[in-house]
């Protein structure tokens, strides 16, 4: 005699159901790639338009001029 083949029950179905549901949940609140905030800055452009430009794209050398070094670059102008 066959045996006849087992069909899934209700209650498999609602387990299997609930796992694909919790399991698509944990992955929406714990995403792989978090949001990095990126810090920007304002600027004007040459033509007038303002921009915002990321802070890792400019160049910054840390050092302060002073008032000697201003006023020579503004007469070299």
């Amino acid at each position: 005699m066959e045996q006849p083949t087992k069909s899934p029950t209700r209650k498999k179905f609602l387990f299997f159901g609930a796992a694909i549901l919790s399991s698509l949940a944990f992955f929406k609140i714990f995403p792989k790639h978090k949001k990095q905030k990126k810090e920007t800055v304002k600027m004007l452009t040459q033509d007038g338009r303002l921009v915002e430009i990321d802070k890792t794209f400019l160049a910054s050398s840390k050092k302060k001029i002073d008032n000697k070094e201003l006023q020579e670059w503004v007469k070299n102008k």
